[in-house]
């Protein structure tokens, strides 16, 4: 059972599942382990996807493209937004999450699992994966912009 951080900003509660590490933009990255080393799962995180708004559509890149690291790997369409997902690793997309062509909206609903978006066969999992954010990491940086987004108000 996974394990969050959380916190709640006026009415909204954000969770940070711990088991996975994130982007900075809000992308969080599940690696398979010993199932399939070389492969990683990938998703929006709680707080990038309620802020963003009720999925609309979402479009992954098919299974065998190959990405670099910061290519756009998915467009999430929501009802405030257009929000361009950068590939966290280099790698070929080896899965698409079916369930998004009929239920994009399984991204709010589930978005630590079954909302996830595609899988990727990395290339450089060892190197790519110490630039991205452990979890507590992750939580500081979502607190100090949910701060920010607050004094706006």
């Amino acid at each position: 059972m996974t394990e969050y951080l959380e916190t709640t900003v006026d009415k909204f509660t954000f969770r940070v599942a711990k088991d996975r590490l994130y982007t900075p933009q809000g992308a969080w990255v599940f690696w398979m382990k010993p199932e399939a080393p070389n492969r990683i799962r990938i998703g929006l995180a709680d707080y990038l996807q309620q802020r963003s708004g009720d999925v609309a559509f979402a479009t992954v890149k098919p299974v065998g493209a190959k990405l670099a690291a910061g290519e756009m790997l998915a467009e999430i369409e929501t009802i405030k937004a257009m929000v361009e997902l950068p590939s966290p690793v280099s790698g070929t997309v080896a899965e698409v999450n079916p369930a998004l062509e009929g239920t994009p909206e399984i991204v709010n609903q589930d978005p630590y699992d079954k909302g996830w978006l595609a899988v990727i066969e990395t290339t450089a999992w060892e190197a790519e994966r110490e630039k991205l954010l452990k979890p507590a990491a992750y939580f500081s940086a979502m607190q100090a912009e949910t701060n920010e987004e607050l004094k706006k108000l």
